[in-house]
């Protein structure tokens, strides 16, 4: 059985976002796959909608490029969904005020297996609300720990990753919060 795609959305239409996004800050395809820890072809199959990325790519490349990424996908209101090793995001509702940008998801992690994500851009912060389960979650170095009804936060300016415990899936909301970057 083939894997369901990373996103749920069109990847033609993610590559002209990213690759406007690139263009909009100067920055050269090879500069960016550096920065971001990929292959320049990958960076080059996604700008052209020719892969579906995974949600560690898209994740790598956003914070490089220093914005949501929610700022490549399409505006709910239907639910947009993207899949990792261990993790699916349902990203909700995305909103913004003068100085921050905020992404709220709905999130399932199967147990057994580790999502990592890299370094936001300075100043990130991650929100977590568990409702099933037992998460950790956090920087790689000092991981937090959370079970049913808990709420753990950290800055996300730093490798971090998340982790179910246990045999279920754990469930829970992340509210992502993104300072404007001037």
């Amino acid at each position: 059985m083939e894997p369901p795609p990373a996103i749920d959305t069109d990847p033609r239409l993610v590559g002209d976002r990213l690759r406007q996004l690139r263009q909009a800050r100067g920055v050269s395809l090879t500069e960016l796959a550096k920065r971001a820890g990929i292959d320049r072809s990958t960076l080059s199959d996604v700008e052209t909608g020719g892969t579906n990325p995974t949600l560690e790519t898209l994740w790598a490349i956003t914070a490089q490029l220093g914005v949501p990424i929610g700022a490549i996908l399409d505006t709910p209101p239907q639910p947009q969904i993207m899949r990792g090793t261990a993790m699916e995001a349902e990203l909700l509702e995305a909103f913004e005020d003068a100085y921050v940008t905020y992404e709220l998801y709905r999130v399932r992690l199967l147990p057994g297996l580790t999502q990592t994500s890299p370094a936001h851009h300075e100043g990130v912060t991650e929100h977590v609300t568990v409702f099933t389960g037992t998460l950790s979650a956090g920087p790689i170095r000092e991981p937090l720990t959370a079970g049913p009804g808990d709420h753990i936060s950290w800055r996300s300016d730093v490798p971090h990753g998340y982790r179910a415990h246990g045999s279920d899936i754990m469930r829970a909301t992340l509210l992502m919060r993104y300072p404007v970057k001037s």
